[in-house]
């Protein structure tokens, strides 16, 4: 028990896994339940895939269970994620429909009878009113929620207000406007992933020959699905800005998550719109399947460019910076929580391409500052954004929700709250 923990020790220190070893002792048996909509691609997935690990290892019954729905479903999600950080638009009937009875669907074939349940992000939000609710309910949303579309967020608010308490990334995210105790959890890493381990420069070498990556010239890098909110329009044009000053390359390392319905689209849109640089080599799209080829990609690069539009978190940041990679990064959703400017990377506004690129190519032509920076940002994740930091953001919550026993169950605010529901569906 606890041995996955103890490989730590090296990285955050004994005094930091005992604290979590002695906290969570009192958890052990208890049966926890995280509900997300994918397995694999973007950070929700690969922080779940580790953190119900390490509570497993710690002796808690920790299970992921994963709402899997068709493509007209996660059309709809996507919808509804993109309005939540702003996007225009309504939900039509049959959308609403098709929302509402995939998750009856999913709860009539997904029993719950855990200690605590935490469900993550909007796509299974309905699932607490499907469920007779004798524990206390957690909603973890990992998005930006500090201009959500007022349509879409009176849908879903029926829905939040019958968690016992919500999880946000940054304090801006916080709504007002729901009568539901809410925690800051700032996201984090694994340090010992094949994404962010240690490699070997022959270990990076061959993993650049087997993905023909050419390694003549600086590599400026952003790792990203193919989405509108992480502008890659905008990344194209700031690497155009610094390629007519510094000869560099940039890599667009892509992924797509199941429950991401653009990503195809937003791939050929910028296929056709660097048509030219692809051609002659100065722009390369290559999938980030491999977690090893992100780490030696993260690794190698001169700069990590994250110019997103709006971000919930960014883990990439953290990423590029726990391996001492400068990252220019736009000042938007929680990346300034990562970034201190002009100490462990730069941040410009989200349409500010001219300082973008004047960054990234201060970077190029400094490389002892380019130096600096990244050792002061490899330092500043050590200190804030390691997985074991949220394992015990988690362990304080669950101790405090058991002790508590302050939680609504089915028959009181649920039923309040039905006619409501109801009518935003």
């Amino acid at each position: 028990m606890a041995k996955q923990l103890q490989s730590y020790r090296s990285i955050i220190g004994d005094k930091a896994v005992e604290t979590i070893l002695d906290k969570s002792r009192h958890l052990s048996g208890k049966r926890i339940l995280h509900v997300n909509s994918t397995r694999s691609g973007g950070g929700v997935a690969e922080i779940l895939q580790q953190l119900v690990a390490l509570m497993q290892s710690l002796g808690i019954d920790a299970e992921w269970r994963i709402l899997a729905g068709k493509e007209p479903f996660f059309k709809v999600t996507k919808k509804i994620h993109n309005s939540l950080q702003g996007q225009a638009g309504t939900l039509s009937d049959w959308e609403k429909e098709i929302y509402h009875q995939t998750n009856s669907y999913y709860a009539d074939f997904s029993p719950i009878n855990h200690d605590i349940v935490i469900i993550h992000d909007p796509q299974p939000l309905p699932q607490v009113h499907l469920h007779e609710k004798t524990q206390p309910w957690i909603w973890r949303c990992h998005i930006d929620l500090t201009r959500p579309n007022p349509d879409f967020w009176e849908h879903l608010r029926p829905f939040v207000a019958e968690y016992d308490r919500m999880i946000v990334s940054t304090p801006e995210y916080r709504k007002a406007d729901v009568d539901v105790e809410q925690h800051v959890f700032q996201p984090a890493i694994d340090p010992l992933s094949d994404k962010n381990r240690e490699l070997s420069g022959r270990q990076i070498t061959s993993l650049f020959q087997k993905y023909q990556i050419p390694r003549d010239k600086p590599l400026i890098t952003q790792v990203s699905r193919f989405d509108p909110w992480k502008d890659p329009r905008g990344v194209l044009e700031v690497y155009k800005k610094v390629k007519a000053t510094c000869d560099a390359r940039m890599l667009f390392c892509f992924n797509s998550a199941d429950d991401d319905p653009e990503g195809v689209r937003v791939y050929e849109e910028m296929c056709h719109l660097a048509a030219d640089e692809i051609a002659s080599g100065d722009v390369l799209f290559v999938r980030g399947d491999d977690p090893l080829l992100v780490n030696a990609l993260q690794r190698e690069s001169s700069v990590i460019l994250q110019k997103s539009k709006r971000e919930g978190f960014g883990l990439t940041v953290s990423e590029a910076m726990w391996k001492g990679t400068p990252v220019v990064a736009s000042r938007v959703g929680g990346i300034p929580l990562q970034i201190k400017d002009g100490v462990s990377g730069y941040l410009v506004g989200p349409q500010d391409i001219d300082a973008a690129a004047n960054r990234v190519t201060t970077l190029l032509s400094h490389p002892k500052k380019a130096g600096i920076i990244g050792r002061n940002a490899k330092e500043r994740v050590r200190e804030h954004f390691l997985i074991t930091r949220l394992l015990s953001d988690y362990i304080d919550l669950f101790t405090e929700v058991l002790e508590s026993k302050q939680y609504q169950p089915t028959g009181t605010r649920a039923t309040a709250l039905a006619g409501m529901v109801i009518n935003a569906l």
